[in-house]
């Protein structure tokens, strides 16, 4: 079995942080998600990297990797250590049902590092269930949206029903494993996995995005466009709003069943590139006459 380098895959260094991992990861995923991928191994590539991001965000996962990682960088080669517990062997042994291959679910390497595994039939009678990852923008959740996916060398057309969240699984009934002897076929599961979007942050139902506004907005007040999933609303920014200050926007958010979440419009803000000389002494005359200290709490 082949071993699979999570790190390079995704482009960062062995003792990257939290952060740069899921930076990483936004971006792979939006460059090689099916939907506006022209490379033609987008599929696998996006199987790829989503893989390895979720071996690599679970802080468990992620040291069950690395000492696999170290044990067989001092040559041990890709056998788990003596005493290793969450190494299962591969597919295909003892019995195992062979993998359905290109089923959209992770790969035997994952599978036997953190203890997939592949379970036995009891007999020949109902084939065998499957799951299969969808990802899915989040645009596509403001209303019901028609997929195709592929499903070993069967295309499907799926209706993703509005409102569906991430880790959501959607059955299929009969569409999964063929069954032997005459035996029902197993249904298709579709794990939806919400695309990273470059604007949004998802939590929950509720979405968060940053807004740049100049000093003189904070200070004064007035309307910005922001983003939404339907399109751009006109906000209006609170006179004498601080850095960080938060926006609730109702209803703005993603759909759910019990009803949509809400937008948090996040202010930032942000300071001009360089200022002229007149510029200049418009913000000494404002220094001069507000007789402001940021610090004056410090003590």
């Amino acid at each position: 079995m082949e071993f699979k380098d999570y790190y390079g895959i995704l482009g960062v260094e062995p003792d990257a942080d939290d952060k740069a991992i899921k930076s990483a990861y936004r971006k792979l995923a939006r460059q090689y998600h099916p939907d506006v991928s022209s490379d033609d191994d987008a599929e696998r590539k996006f199987k790829e990297v989503s893989e390895a991001y979720h071996a690599l965000k679970d802080p468990e996962k992620r040291a069950e990797y690395d000492r696999l990682r170290q044990y067989r960088q001092g040559g041990g080669g890709f056998e788990p250590p003596p005493g290793w517990q969450g190494f299962r062997s591969g597919a295909g042994g003892g019995g195992g049902e062979t993998r359905f291959e290109d089923d959209g679910a992770f790969s035997d390497f994952f599978e036997s590092i953190f203890g997939g595994g592949f379970g036995r039939r009891a007999g020949p009678r109902a084939g065998r269930d499957l799951e299969v990852e969808m990802p899915l923008f989040l645009e596509d959740t403001v209303a019901d949206t028609r997929k195709q996916i592929r499903v070993g060398e069967r295309t499907l057309n799926v209706t993703i029903p509005a409102g569906t969240g991430d880790n959501e699984r959607i059955r299929l009934k009969g569409q999964g494993g063929p069954g032997a002897d005459g035996g029902e076929s197993g249904d298709l599961y579709l794990r939806v996995r919400l695309v990273p979007h470059p604007l949004f942050d998802v939590d929950g139902h509720d979405l968060i995005v940053t807004v740049p506004v100049a000093p003189w907005e904070a200070a004064l007040g007035g309307k910005v466009s922001v983003p939404t999933l339907s399109g751009r609303i006109s906000v209006t920014v609170p006179a004498d709003s601080q850095n960080g200050r938060r926006l609730r926007l109702r209803g703005k958010g993603l759909n759910g069943k019990k009803g949509a979440g809400d937008l948090y419009a996040v202010l930032k803000v942000v300071m001009p590139d360089r200022n002229d000389e007149r510029s200049q002494a418009l913000w000494r005359q404002l220094a001069e006459h507000s007789g402001f200290d940021p610090r004056a709490d410090w003590e």
